[in-house]
């Protein structure tokens, strides 16, 4: 019972209200409030409350009293209370708005989901920049009549908007929305009511909530609230008439008009107009770029840039280990081992690995093209040299690649590289360096020397990448020279992406 009791009273009270202030004294004992003071937490009220009561001050009272702080403090932390911790800071800042709430207060709206309203309007109001040079707020709320709960002068923080919003109170009548409206044109945007002169630099903004079909007209009125510059938002609760909600609301309806099931659900329209208000400033942060690497942050806009080893590439988004010009024309053939011992959930992982070093590639007719065989009792061209002029095409064609599944026929497949993959037929360019990059993962079941040494005769870069049960030996066979920087190990496929890295950097000439 007293675990029950404290956590509901340390739990902050509806929409962030504070708590009664009190004077901060000596130890935990409470005093009287006294003016500039600020308002201290639930967890130290209670204590001090606590510790009034049971008037004594003990050393086995003091112990206890900050135990008791350290575990409800603890609890706060991590939302015992239902309300996770908001995370700090923002990724934008709210352009200067206008910004009045006319609120549908009507018979039809029951006592409990008026509550619900109020915490919508609350959850807006939080994510706003207010102030007197910011964003300034009002609330019209209306039944058969109008009542202007405050203007948009009224409040110039953001917690005397969150009381003020706490103390409004239903007025249960009708459903006079057209009225409401013209009240908003003739008052709550007046300049006598704290609404600024029409600007670009300031938004006139009015959110609409109701839930029934209105008692008067509402398409004239909100035509002329348009036209005065207010951008207006209709949401509709339950059963509202959907053709009022579109004769409210401003062009494009489509971002104008929402509608929920209940006034249990309206809080989820919270996250829409925090972003409706929000003017980004940190693109890279929002994630709202397209830079393959690196986004750098400018006012209102960004650049890429790459990691070191890297070349920005000419679209100026994605990112290259080869350097732009001529010097970094290359054909690259693949020869990828499909034998039933790499399994197909490895399989997946090397066509990762692969598409890891075509990223690496700026794919274009001058400059890298990229071939795929796969093998294993037999050798299958997957796509040759120049089939595909992108980056995009040649990884999608890389994801759709079948599995093999039979034998490891690896002295085959080499023949095949030097015989097919790398002839003119098959799209290879005359005098740009050739590149193969072999991986398996298990013995060959044929000859290799004598297809391994050939290649390198020819003049081809011939790197080997072996996981798992694969020969080292046989690896170092096939690699070029110096066979350090040509050939890789590892005994498990989920690593295989470090070598990805390093390979990113080494087959660029």
């Amino acid at each position: 019972v007293q675990y029950f009791l404290l956590v509901l009273l340390a739990c902050p009270s509806p929409l962030g209200a504070p708590p009664p202030a009190l004077h901060t004294c000596q130890g935990l004992a409470p005093c009287l409030p006294e003016e500039g003071q600020v308002n201290i937490s639930g967890p130290r009220l209670l204590l001090a409350t606590l510790h009034s009561a049971s008037g004594s001050s003990t050393a086995m009272d003091r112990i206890f009293s900050a135990l008791l702080l350290s575990l409800l403090l603890l609890l706060q932390s991590y939302g015992v209370c239902g309300a996770p911790p908001q995370p700090r800071g923002t990724l934008c800042r709210t352009k200067p708005t206008d910004l009045v709430f006319v609120i549908d207060s009507s018979r039809s709206v029951r006592p409990h989901e008026f509550e619900k309203v109020k915490v919508f309007m609350s959850r807006v109001i939080e994510g706003l920049d207010v102030g007197p040079n910011s964003t300034r707020v009002g609330v019209i709320n209306y039944a058969s009549a109008v009542k202007n709960e405050f203007s948009l002068k009224t409040y110039q923080n953001k917690a005397g908007l969150l009381q003020a919003v706490q103390r409004i109170e239903p007025l249960s009548t009708g459903t006079m929305t057209g009225l409401a409206i013209q009240f908003a044109i003739s008052r709550a945007f007046s300049d006598s009511e704290g609404a600024r002169v029409r600007s670009p630099n300031f938004n006139k903004v009015a959110i609409v909530v109701t839930d029934g079909r209105p008692q008067d007209g509402v398409q004239d009125v909100s035509a002329r609230a348009r036209a005065a510059g207010i951008e207006i938002f209709a949401i509709g609760v339950g059963r509202v008439d959907m053709h009022t909600l579109r004769q409210i609301a401003s062009e494009p309806l489509d971002d104008h008009v929402d509608y929920v099931e209940s006034y249990s659900v309206i809080e989820k329209l919270t996250h829409k107009f925090q972003e409706a208000f929000c003017v980004v400033s940190d693109l890279c942060a929002t994630g709202d770029h397209d830079c393959e690497q690196i986004c750098i942050s400018t006012p209102g806009a960004y650049k890429c840039a790459c990691k070191e080893g890297f070349t920005l590439n000419n679209d100026g988004k994605t990112c290259s280990a080869c350097s732009g010009g001529s010097g970094s024309a290359l054909d690259l053939v693949f020869l990828i081992d499909g034998s039933k011992s790499v399994r197909p959930e490895n399989f997946e992982l090397v066509k990762k690995f692969i598409n890891q070093i075509v990223d690496s590639l700026e794919v274009s007719d001058k400059q890298a093209q990229v071939g795929l065989v796969q093998y294993s009792s037999s050798v299958r061209q997957e796509f040759p040299l120049g089939q595909f002029k992108n980056k995009k095409d040649i990884k999608a064609a890389v994801k759709k690649m079948a599995y093999m599944e039979k034998g490891t026929m690896t002295g085959q497949a080499l023949k095949y590289l030097i015989d097919s993959s790398f002839s003119i037929i098959n799209g290879a360019r005359p005098g740009v360096p050739k590149v193969g990059i072999v991986f398996t993962d298990g013995r060959s079941q044929d000859y290799i020397t004598d297809a391994a040494k050939k290649a390198k005769d020819l003049g081809f870069r011939m790197f080997a990448v072996g996981v798992g049960n694969a020969v080292e030996d046989e690896l170092r066979e096939i690699a070029s020279e110096p066979v350090a920087e040509h050939y890789f190990y590892t005994a498990d496929f989920r690593t295989i992406s470090k070598i990805g890295k390093k390979l990113q950097m080494k087959i660029c000439i």
